[in-house]
């Protein structure tokens, strides 16, 4: 009974944002006195690129009014009006009926969102534009919810249900992407994998997606549960986002047989924690958890507690440190070649990461005089390092891939 316990204590520290901070700071600090494998930190550079994201943040929001970081923005991508298609689509739903579809869609579609590759587009069929990357996964998945491909009853197609995804093909998931020979998506099968087991594991957890037809949007029932005076935590979301979907990454760390996700060993800190060396980075997850936020305030929802979640350990945000010198590669060679999720160059590139998007968020806030609750770190995400990522992605190559080459299961980055 003791050991399930600390188990179960075990599993609720590595779902926690809390050991994110902690475990990713720890390795930080490992950099300040430059004990790390693989890179070198100069803090001394790290106004030029608060500098550098606050530019950024005022090119594209002048008024500052950021809104959050989340999978919306990418469907309002070029302006064109599909999110006000769609509520069109839903208005003859309840409100409630209404956020499940949304979270459905919002759902779906983060799980998509892993690295497209530096060849794959997609070709609106709407509007004839091309899109590429994270837009174009985004607007290959609202076109999939739109026909109902995640769905398995014809009379509502806005939904993704247990057996929609189940009965999910590759034919249909190639179609969808438009996926050719000359137009490869990376991790195909892996991103297949991920919703026929999303769609097996909606029925072991009907607290969280509803008894009869399970769907990933009845967490938006589930939540209503869990407010007091119509208040939210993010942490609450974040927490039932992994449980609800734990067991369908592939491939990582469990403890006590329970899947705990974008988790992974790193020796360096045995010296903290001899038992469990684990670094948790929840990328997917949180990105998840900022991209239901939006439907659950539309629901009349106060959502509380945003400043415990972390900034998201991906190429984007992790590029922007290196590619402005932040952070310096010890062995140069490192570029030339690709890197699985649990290197050990990956895991404390994606630990600095975290720790410099807090600090780029504190000098931020400051140099605005605004507070982290005007101001939170998924507006800086939006407004912000994300963009500021990429933009200096283009500058420094052609293609704008990442700076390190990443070898991607379509289901960490």
């Amino acid at each position: 009974m003791k050991n399930l316990e600390a188990y179960q204590n075990a599993i609720a520290y590595f779902r926690s944002p809390q050991a994110i901070r902690e475990r990713c700071n720890f390795i930080f600090n490992l950099a300040l006195s430059d004990q790390l494998q693989h890179f070198r930190y100069y803090p001394e550079r790290l106004e030029l690129v608060a500098n550098f994201v606050l530019d950024n943040i005022r090119q594209n929001y002048p008024n500052l009014q950021v809104p959050f970081h989340s999978r919306w923005r990418h469907f309002e991508v070029g302006n064109i009006p599909r999110l006000e298609n769609l509520q069109k689509q839903l208005n003859d739903l309840s409100l409630v009926e209404q956020t499940q579809a949304k979270l459905d869609l919002a759902i779906i579609s983060v799980l998509l969102d892993a690295g497209a590759g530096e060849k794959w587009y997609y070709q609106e069929p709407e509007t004839g534009l091309v899109w590429r990357r994270s837009e174009g996964l985004a607007i290959a998945s609202y076109e999939m919810f739109c026909q109902g491909v995640f769905s398995s009853d014809p009379e509502s197609p806005f939904q993704v249900d247990a057996k929609g995804l189940i009965n999910l093909t590759e034919s249909q998931f190639i179609s969808g992407f438009q996926i050719t020979e000359n137009n490869p998506l990376t991790g195909i099968k892996g991103r297949l994998e991920l919703l026929k087991k999303l769609g097996k594991t909606l029925y072991d957890y009907p607290h969280l997606f509803g008894e009869y037809n399970p769907r990933p949007g009845k967490l938006a029932d589930y939540f209503l549960t869990q407010t007091q005076d119509q208040k939210l935590s993010a942490v609450t979301v974040l927490t039932a986002i992994l449980e609800g979907l734990g067991e369908i990454w592939p491939g990582r760390l469990t403890l006590n047989q329970v899947n705990l996700g974008d988790v992974w060993y790193y020796p360096g800190l045995e010296a903290l924690d001899s038992k469990y060396p684990f670094v948790p980075f929840h990328k997917l997850s949180q990105w998840l958890t900022y991209s239901l936020l939006e439907p659950l305030q539309d629901l009349g929802l106060e959502i509380i507690d945003l400043d415990q979640l972390t900034g998201l350990a991906e190429y984007r945000n992790g590029g922007l440190g290196l590619d402005l010198g932040l952070l310096e590669l010890k062995d140069p060679n490192l570029f030339k070649i690709f890197h699985k999720p649990d290197s050990s160059v990956i895991i404390e590139w994606r630990s600095l990461t975290i720790i410099i998007l807090d600090k780029i968020a504190d000098i931020i806030c400051q140099k605005l005089n605004f507070t982290p609750q005007e101001f939170p770190l998924v507006k800086v995400l939006q407004g912000g390092t994300w963009n500021a990522g990429r933009e200096i992605a283009q500058q420094r190559r052609s293609d704008s891939s990442p700076p390190l080459k990443l070898e991607s299961d379509g289901t960490v980055f």
